[in-house]
């Protein structure tokens, strides 16, 4: 049984995995602090509004907001360096061109010092091993790796749990899930590419749609 008051800090970026994680979070029972990174990422501007208004939506007071320029300095990566195109052919084989590298060990170990300043027991992240498509970051067994790291570089007294509710369910199920829960998925965006209307070919705009297609519902997002 959850005790009240229990915190749990919502690494949230704006997208349908992050959002269902945090109202998962809530649903049993604990306080949400909403953290939401700015890495120079293409959509940006984009997903920071997202983030915003689904903190409204969830009554979040308590949230920080990171700029992180350093990843557009290491490039290597479709999402932070303009030189390298978004792939929209489908699904790659091996590491995609979008994987930014270490950016979920990089987005927990903020976290956790995050976590442990705000006395949270809890670290939700959206991972999500389909979702990955090649991503080592986004694997069942690196987050249980990074949880065991982080609780020995911290505090005796902080123990701090990473949940990963959706690591091993497909997409459609996260749209079945969302809407068992209501959550607001017009308010969140997946796309890679663009800000105003999603581009609807890169993979997560591929991953995305073809989840509202096998759950038998239509995406409330606009798409070109």
């Amino acid at each position: 049984m959850i005790k009240k008051n229990k915190k749990a800090l919502c690494i949230m970026s704006g997208g349908m995995d992050s959002t269902l994680s945090a109202y998962m979070m809530r649903e049993i029972g604990y306080d949400i602090i909403a953290v939401h990174f700015n890495y120079a990422q293409r959509t940006e501007e984009k997903e920071l509004l997202c983030f915003h208004t689904i903190c409204d939506d969830l009554d979040v007071l308590n949230r920080y907001v990171l700029d992180l320029d350093f990843f557009a300095k290491i490039g290597a990566s479709a999402l932070t360096d303009k030189s390298i195109e978004v792939p929209t052919g489908g699904l790659e084989e091996g590491v995609p061109l979008t994987y930014v590298p270490f950016r979920n060990g990089i987005f927990l170990s903020i976290s956790a010092a995050i976590a442990e300043k705000e006395g949270a027991e809890a670290i939700s992240i959206g991972v999500v091993e389909e979702d990955s498509s090649g991503y080592p970051d986004c694997r069942e067994s690196f987050i249980k790796s990074i949880q065991r790291s982080i609780n020995l570089g911290t505090k005796d007294e902080t123990k701090i749990e990473i949940y990963r509710p959706l690591v091993h369910l497909k997409k459609s199920q996260i749209v079945t899930k969302s809407l068992e829960l209501k959550v607001p998925l017009h308010l969140t965006w997946s796309c890679y590419k663009s800000e105003d209307k999603a581009c609807g070919v890169c993979d997560s705009c591929r991953l995305r749609l073809n989840g509202f297609k096998l759950a038998g519902v239509e995406d409330p997002i606009e798409y070109q």
